[in-house]
């Protein structure tokens, strides 16, 4: 079974904001909510850097380690989901992702800003698929439909990869090599193991 992952590769982005506006659009995100954002470091210096950013649908998701009422579960595909039905809306979640994924839907105080929402790598929700309570809850299931993330398939440069997580190495360790890298780059033994040789 694939396992689906999303990867940034920071040396193609433009920080053009495709798919941020993509999700919104797609999911009819509410205002003040980007299930995806670009992050620019070093912003205007040498060496400026971006990245597209998300739930990364961690192995051992954080989130779900934290949740109170287990709201957050796991698909057959690891994309890591929540149920609004579930969700009491404390914020644990929010505190302990490092990316940042899990945000309120309004601004105001505890109790009034709503249950959490997320990137949901265009899988839905535990509704049933491609159904209009999912729809209204998560927005679309482009996965139920065969597709990837919109996100993904709406970045010009490729620069946001989405997919079965080891096709997703693959591809990025190619660039990495025909860049020039090779197995001299930071986290190269421990991205693809040990075993691979360059």
């Amino acid at each position: 079974m694939a396992r689906m992952k999303f990867l940034c590769d920071a040396d193609r982005c433009i920080e053009c904001n495709a798919c941020v506006t993509a999700c919104k659009n797609e999911h009819e995100v509410p205002w003040g909510i980007n299930r995806r954002r670009v992050v620019t470091i070093n912003d205007g210096l040498p060496g400026e850097r971006s990245v597209s950013m998300a739930c990364m649908h961690c192995t051992d998701a954080p989130c779900a380690s934290v949740c109170p009422v287990d709201c957050f579960y796991t698909t057959d595909d690891g994309v890591v989901l929540h149920s609004k039905d579930t969700c009491i809306g404390c914020g644990y979640c929010f505190y302990a992702c490092p990316f940042g994924a899990p945000q309120y839907p309004k601004v105001g105080n505890f109790g009034s800003r709503g249950k959490m929402d997320k990137c949901t790598y265009c899988s839905g929700g535990p509704e049933e698929d491609l159904s209009e309570a999912e729809y209204v809850k998560y927005g679309a299931n482009r996965l139920a439909e065969g597709k990837l993330p919109l996100c993904a398939e709406m970045c010009s440069t490729k620069a946001l990869l989405a997919g079965d997580g080891d096709i997703i190495a693959e591809i990025y360790k190619e660039r990495v090599v025909t860049r020039g890298y090779g197995s001299g780059a930071w986290g190269w033994r421990t991205a693809y193991s040990d075993t691979v040789s360059v």
